[in-house]
Order: structure tokens, then C-alpha cells, then sequence
């Protein structure tokens, strides 16, 4: 178990080199609003339970805290397998996440202090031995330290890893660096724990401090599979520390006490997504996602049972708990994906068709996914008017915020204009293929939806706007370089 936890180390370390400054500044009211909010209220709802339960306020507390937290490692592989990430929905979840896993340093922090009611001295005298190494120290001494080291690993971090690095990808060797880059997670850990202080702070620390580096996602790449492994044998382990002996002899008590954890939880998410505007479908991808314990949860309890802070008898029916919890995930989110979401589709198919009351563009673009949109900027970069039509009502909300006229509906029966049908669904696009007026400004088959056929598309309309070749070519010239070096910006 405690070699499996440099999972959960290598995780933070990775959570830190996301957490870019300006990612950070794009995402601060879902995080710190909407992420904070969920973590307050649910730690209150549950100690407030934990306290009808008969608990002293001590152990509610660190229940309230611990099952606040959801699964960063389940949810995010849900989401991103599913393709649901961009989606308003997925933006919140991974903002209630990225809030949770910074939360959980403070938590590491906070929980040996409720033990025998925040008695220090008691804490340190648990375990029948005295302190030993930085917790024999006075306290200001070992504030000291702690800042010491914090600050060794900022400094160490700007100052000494570039050059290293750099050094080190001079080589060419992959293997090199890959060493490198576990070593650096790895020794850091180890280091941090020789005194007495958290290697989860430390690892993420590092994270934070070398976001900003022009080798993060290298490192990103080196540390994923390594975490991967890792976390799988962090899971195993957590699995076989289940007291299953319990889970036989008492099922009704545990499935209920899953079930009040989920419902708890997803009635926060829905509440909490109604107050930041969240549409009906949003809002349940929202909720079913998140409605479980997470596995800090793990981590958290292992502390908690070393500082004596909780009881054997509340850890391990929690354990329990929170591992069932996870177990139903993807049958929650098969629930929200067969019953739940269709009935929010039935409910945007029934939508009447928006009134077009001007005449806002030459071009209608059919469709304003990936595909239209490229085409779009394209035809907007060379002052060509377009009206955009599309049946995604999230989709309209996100470009009408840009300031852009989109309006729900579809291209039939709009006379009197060229047409682009740019889908992103090709089943889509192969079916409204019949359904494009004669005058439309791209009468072959559809093309592929791979991004490099936009610029393409976008030429065919420019021409049959009025554009000789020679212009329509060198605009897409001039679009597609300009759209490069976009790119490589947002690689620095």
C-alpha cells in the first residue's frame, strides 16, 4: 500500500503541471465558486449527518471532508472517453475536480489536527513513542523548515530544472529523460517525507512550479504510464483492504449508506449547477458523474486511522462505501446516457425553429461544430456575411456569447443564399446531403470532417461567391498560416 501510493503522487504531480496560470485565471469562478461551493456544502451536509449519527464533532468533521471528494481518475477517463470533455457539463466537472485534488492538500494538513480534539501534543504521542526528525523540533523551528523547503523547491524549480532538462533533451536520449523526470517526482517524495512533511504537497508544488516550463508536456507524457501503473496498483490495493467479511454480514447497511453517499451528492451537483446556470442536460451529465467518493478518499482514511483520528469501526465501513461508490460510476453514467439524456434531446427536437427577421449573410453555414467552424472563420476573415443554423442548443449558447448570429434551426427552405452543410456527425451530413437546395454553393458528396479539408471547402464557396481562384487559394494560404502559428503559441 505504501509504494501503490506514489500513484497518487505521481497524480498530483501531474494535476500541478496543469494548473497553468492562465488556465487557472480562464477557470476561477468554477473553481473556486463552483468547486468551493460543492466542497463546503457537501462537508457540511455530511458531518451534520455524521453528527445525528452519534459522532463526536471531531470524526463528522473528517467524514464530512473525506467523502466530499470525487473521483479525478474515473471521471476524467469517463468523460474523455466518451468525448464529453468540451462540453459544458465535462468544463465543470473538471473545475469541481481540479478545486478537489488542491483541496486535498489542505485536508492532509487539517486532519491530524482533529485528533483528541486538535491536541498537538496528543497527536504527536499516539503512537506510544516520542517524536522523532522535524516533529521533535519546536514549532517554529519546524515552520521554518517547512517554508525552507518550499521555497528550495520553487527556487530549485525556475532556476535549475530548465537547464537540466535542456541538457538532458540535448542528447536525444528519451531514456535519459524519462529517468530524469522519475527521479524528479520520486526523490522529491521521498525527500519531503524524511522530515516529516507531505510528499503529496511537495510533488504538486513541483507541478505548479514547472507548469509553465516549455518541457511540461514531455514530462506529461514520461509520467502518465508510470502513473497509470501505479494508480491500477494503488486500486488493487485499496480493493484488497476491503473488510469484505463486513460487506457479507452487514449488505443492507453498506448499499444504504452507498446509496444516501450518491444521493447526498448528486442533489448538491444539481443544486449547485442550477445556481451557475447550467442547462437540464448539462446539468445531469454534471451531477451523475460526480456523485461519488473519490479515491484521496483512501488516503485520507489510512491518515486519518494512523493520527487515531477515526475509529477502526467508521473506517472501515466507509472504505467500504467509497469503493462501492466508485464501482456503480459507470452505471450511473449509463443511466444518464440511456434514460436521462434522451429525454432532454426529445425536448430540443420538439423546439420550434428561431424567427430570421434580417437578412445577416450571404452564407448559411449548416452546422457549426469543428468543421463549420473553420470554414466559417474562413469566409468571416474575408468579409463574407454568414448566418449560422444549428440544432446543438449548448452549441448555440457557447457562440452566441462569442457575439456571433446563430439561430436554431436548419438549412431547408432558406431560398436566395449559398449554403455550406458542415456537420460534424457524418451521418448527418451524408443525410442532408438530399436535402440542400439546388443553389447551394457545394453540390459534391461531403467531404471528410478531418480539419484539413475545411480550408478546402471554404475555397469552393469563396469562388462561387465572386472570388477568382488565385484570391480564394491565397486567402485559405494566409488563413492555414495564420492558424499555425496560433498553434505553436499555445504550445509555449
Amino acid at each position: 500500500m505504501h509504494f501503490a501510493e506514489f500513484g497518487v503522487v505521481m497524480m498530483l504531480f501531474l494535476v500541478g503541471l496543469e494548473l497553468r496560470p492562465a488556465l487557472l485565471w480562464k477557470l476561477r469562478a468554477p473553481i473556486v465558486g463552483l468547486g468551493g461551493l460543492q466542497v463546503s456544502s457537501t462537508t457540511l451536509i455530511v458531518a451534520a449527518l455524521g453528527l445525528a449519527a452519534g459522532l463526536p464533532w471531531m470524526q463528522a468533521v473528517a467524514v464530512g471532508l473525506i467523502l466530499a471528494l470525487s473521483s479525478t481518475a474515473i471521471v476524467l477517463q469517463s468523460l474523455n472517453e466518451k468525448g464529453l470533455m468540451p462540453t459544458q457539463g465535462g468544463q465543470s466537472c473538471f473545475a469541481v475536480l481540479l478545486f478537489q485534488d488542491i483541496a486535498v492538500i489542505p485536508m492532509l494538513a487539517v486532519i491530524p489536527l482533529l485528533a483528541m480534539g486538535g491536541d498537538a501534543a496528543a497527536v504527536h504521542g499516539a503512537h506510544g513513542h516520542e517524536a522523532t526528525g522535524i516533529a521533535a523540533l519546536p514549532g517554529w523551528q519546524q515552520g521554518l523548515i517547512t517554508v525552507g523547503l518550499i521555497a528550495a523547491i520553487i527556487l530549485g524549480g525556475r532556476l535549475l530544472t530548465r537547464p537540466v532538462f535542456r541538457f538532458i533533451a540535448s542528447t536525444g536520449l528519451r531514456e535519459v529523460f524519462t529517468a530524469f523526470a522519475l527521479f524528479l517526482v520520486i526523490g522529491i517524495a521521498l525527500a519531503m517525507q524524511a522530515v516529516g512533511l507531505s510528499p503529496t504537497l511537495s510533488t504538486f508544488l513541483a507541478g505548479m512550479v514547472l507548469s509553465e516550463s516549455e518541457y511540461r508536456h514531455e514530462l506529461e507524457t514520461d509520467i502518465e504510464p508510470f502513473k497509470g501503473l501505479l494508480l491500477g496498483l494503488f486500486f488493487i490495493s485499496v480493493g484488497a483492504s476491503i473488510d469484505f467479511g463486513l460487506v457479507q454480514s452487514e449488505p443492507a447497511m453498506l448499499a444504504g449508506l452507498v446509496v444516501a453517499l450518491v444521493l447526498v451528492k448528486f442533489d448538491v451537483f444539481c443544486v449547485l449547477s442550477r445556481v451557475f446556470k447550467l442547462d437540464g442536460a448539462q446539468c445531469m451529465l454534471f451531477s451523475f458523474a460526480l456523485a461519488q467518493g473519490g479515491e484521496f478518499a483512501f488516503v485520507l482514511f489510512s491518515m486519518a486511522r494512523d493520527q487515531h483520528v477515526l475509529p477502526a469501526e467508521v473506517i472501515d465501513p466507509l472504505t467500504a462505501v467509497v469503493a462501492l461508490s466508485m464501482a456503480v460510476t459507470p452505471l450511473l453514467m449509463i443511466i444518464n446516457d440511456k434514460l436521462v439524456q434522451p429525454r432532454f434531446a426529445r425536448l430540443d427536437d420538439e423546439r420550434a425553429a428561431d424567427e430570421i427577421d434580417e437578412e445577416t449573410g450571404t452564407v448559411i453555414i449548416a452546422g457549426f461544430g469543428r468543421f463549420g467552424n473553420v470554414v466559417g472563420r474562413l469566409l468571416r476573415a474575408n468579409d463574407v456575411a454568414t448566418t449560422v443554423l444549428d440544432l446543438d442548443p449548448d452549441q448555440i449558447s457557447v457562440l452566441q456569447k462569442f457575439g456571433l448570429k446563430v439561430f436554431y434551426g436548419d438549412a431547408d427552405g432558406r431560398p436566395g443564399a449559398a449554403r455550406v452543410s458542415a456537420p460534424d456527425d457524418p451521418g448527418t451530413c451524408t443525410q442532408r446531403r438530399t436535402h440542400v437546395r439546388p443553389d447551394a454553393c457545394w453540390r459534391r458528396a461531403p467531404v471528410s470532417r478531418n480539419d484539413g479539408q475545411c480550408p478546402t471547402m471554404g475555397v469552393e464557396a469563396l469562388r462561387q461567391l465572386g472570388f477568382r481562384s488565385y484570391q480564394a487559394l491565397r486567402a485559405a494560404r494566409i488563413f492555414r498560416d495564420h492558424e499555425e502559428k496560433a498553434f505553436r503559441r499555445s504550445l509555449k
